[in-house]
């Protein structure tokens, strides 16, 4: 422990310089404009895979982004993990909202982050977290330390649905073969307070285009006689709910798994404050499906959201039209047992059915994903639970995540592993907004735990 105590201590301002080196490439996976830039990070990532210590690293070709390989063997008989992560980032609109510029990464101290976080896009999804694992692989090469084998499988495309992660997983299973995978994707519940995340929700992904007439018209002449594409897509959309905010797909439910009172009783032994909740979203209120709490609602219970909704005139001042088309992209997170393409058939079902004889619809789906549990009896988990225990003195608690991330269905089913999922951010991160940022310490106390799951792990596996 002490070994890697020092080794971090020494090296931490190298280790935060070059983080911020690969934040200021703008890794967009999104936008086209950046494509360039993507190529270039997983060329960087390539550097530091060979830097901290692997044998063989590679950027294998996929139809999309490139994968970025590598692995150090040091033993075939001994366990392998497998690390995955991303090296994409969102995009960093809407820019005016950013106190800072996103890809160029500053260092502020916040209530959270006493010792001060890094602020830019990407810094905590999951460059930051992504990049803990070089590090605490660098550590334990350096440190003599690493007692099993290791892989990296780091993608390109995970913001945009990982499209060819399944292409390359189902060509590549024997390059990928491992005893578990471990991930950093996720968060943890304070800096005083760790928790694994054992469960994710799965994911459908559509957008909706509904169409009047021919052309935009004049809200004068034409107001009131023909229908207008936002007015009815904006009824269609509000429909989807009920007065309980139960979700009215017919279907929707029949899969969704219900945890029992036990169950829920050990959920809500999670410190939590609604007011503090409140208070730090900057709402008077909470708003969800009626029976359910606020940590329920996001993480066992699924969800139908509206993620963008566009049509008719935004510039500036007024231009009185009705618009011909209008758009919105719409999310629902599903929980294990829904099948994401059966609820996005039936999102598409339902959606035409009640659009009225006045307007065309069509459905696009995008993609999706199926949730995820895993088991806290596993090795893998105990061996997490014991590297968070010994540098947080804390016992960490499971607790099942709102997010998604549908390649750890995947995995399970390609590569008949289990995966772990240790993540260091905080929900106060702001992943996906204007200031995403990652703290100093959640950096380095992640490259401090790190290498005691390995140690762990090989133990617990003999």
């Amino acid at each position: 422990m002490e070994l890697i105590k020092n080794y971090v201590q020494q090296n931490k301002e190298r280790f935060i310089n070059e983080l911020i080196d690969l934040l200021k490439i703008p890794s967009v996976s999104a936008d086209s404009a950046y494509s360039q830039d993507v190529l270039n990070t997983a060329d960087k990532v390539k550097e530091f895979l060979e830097k901290a210590g692997c044998d063989k690293v590679e950027i294998c070709e996929t139809p999309g982004y490139p994968i970025v390989y590598g692995e150090k063997i040091i033993d075939e008989n001994l366990p392998t993990v497998l690390v995955y992560g991303h090296y994409d980032v969102q995009p960093a609109d809407p820019i005016e909202l950013w106190d800072s510029p996103p890809f160029e990464p500053v260092i502020k101290k916040t209530e959270l982050h006493p010792d001060g976080a890094i602020f830019a896009r990407g810094a905590c999804d999951d460059k930051g977290q992504m990049f803990m694992h070089v590090k605490a692989l660098e550590l334990m090469m350096q440190t003599n330390t690493l007692p099993c084998n290791v892989k990296f499988m780091i993608e390109g495309e995970e913001e945009v649905g990982s499209a060819s992660l399944a292409w390359f997983v189902a060509k590549n299973q024997q390059k990928l073969k491992n005893d578990v995978i471990l991930i950093s994707d996720t968060g943890m519940i304070s800096n005083t307070q760790p928790s694994i995340t054992t469960g994710l929700r799965g994911l459908s992904y559509v957008e909706v285009e509904v169409t009047g007439p021919n052309r935009d018209l004049h809200s004068g002449l034409y107001g009131g006689a023909v229908a207008n594409p936002i007015n009815i897509l904006t009824n269609m959309i509000a429909s989807l709910h009920d007065e309980n905010n139960h979700i009215t797909i017919p279907g929707f439910y029949d899969k969704v798994e219900e945890l029992s009172q036990e169950e829920r009783d050990e959920m809500g032994k999670r410190p939590f404050s609604l007011d503090d909740y409140k208070k730090a979203l900057d709402i008077h209120d909470i708003h969800g499906e009626a029976g359910y709490t606020t940590n329920e609602r996001n993480s066992i219970r699924p969800t139908l959201d509206v993620n963008g909704i566009w049509g008719g005139y935004t510039g500036e001042g007024a231009k009185t039209v009705i618009p011909s088309k209008a758009f919105a992209k719409i999310s629902m997170r599903l929980v294990p047992n829904q099948d994401w393409e059966e609820i996005t058939e039936l999102f598409k079902k339902h959606f035409e059915s009640i659009a009225p004889a006045s307007v065309k619809v069509v459905v696009k789906p995008h993609h999706g994903g199926q949730g995820y549990v895993t088991p806290i009896d596993s090795i893998g988990y105990q061996a997490a639970s014991k590297a968070y225990t010994d540098t947080f003195g804390v016992t960490p608690i499971p607790v099942r995540s709102g997010g998604s991330i549908p390649i750890v269905a995947l995995f399970e089913k390609e590569l008949q592993s289990k995966t772990i999922m240790m993540g260091f951010g905080l929900d106060s991160d702001a992943i996906h907004s204007p200031n995403e940022h990652y703290g100093i310490f959640n950096y380095l106390k992640g490259i401090e735990t790190i290498p005691l799951f390995y140690k762990y792990f090989t133990e617990m596996s003999k």
